[in-house]
């Protein structure tokens, strides 16, 4: 079921989301949550989604990533669970990405992330897996799991005349990075 995405402001965006209790993986319940989860973020266009966004204070978020990205960078990470992450930064090396958010529709914002994560969760069954992720992909990876602390990606931008429109940054930003 597509759910209603929540907006900056809502308040289960600003708060820690509860970890999943291992038997609640098992069930119908948390298959629907899933199942609402990609409906969600494949129905507004997205690439990642967290519950808290869909009003489900859960830590578990979903990304999918195939084909390339808006920086021209082919990226081939299919359709994965992330239930109670917990990340590891790797290095103290950064790279900005202009970030955007189904939470904060209509905007852009320069964010400058850690550029090497590991990243310790369970996946949809419950098995623990780890991935060590760089680029453009551990961006995205933060950006997920950071609705799963509460931040949203405005939290983190550095600079505040690097927050656009999203008409303004496609017109002015994006025009003069190919220019």
């Amino acid at each position: 079921m597509i759910r209603p995405i929540c907006r900056m402001g809502n308040p289960i965006l600003r708060k820690k989301a509860t970890l999943i209790p291992k038997e609640f993986i098992d069930s119908d319940e948390f298959d629907q949550l899933l199942r609402d989860l990609k409906e969600s973020m494949n129905h507004y266009g997205g690439i990642g989604i967290a519950a808290p966004q869909i009003g489900i204070n859960y830590q578990v978020a979903i990304i999918e990533l195939v084909g390339l990205n808006k920086y021209g960078e082919e990226i081939n990470f299919p359709f994965s669970v992330f239930i109670n992450p917990e990340i590891t930064y790797l290095t103290e090396e950064t790279q900005g990405f202009w970030e955007g958010c189904l939470s904060v529709p209509g905007l852009r914002g320069f964010v400058e992330r850690p550029n090497k994560i590991q990243v310790n969760f369970l996946n949809e069954k419950g098995e623990a897996k780890e991935i060590i992720a760089e680029g453009f992909l551990a961006t995205v990876i933060q950006h997920e799991l950071d609705h799963l602390e509460g931040i949203l990606y405005v939290d983190r931008i550095k600079d505040t005349r690097l927050i656009s429109y999203q008409e303004e940054f496609d017109k002015f930003i994006v025009q003069r990075t190919l220019d």
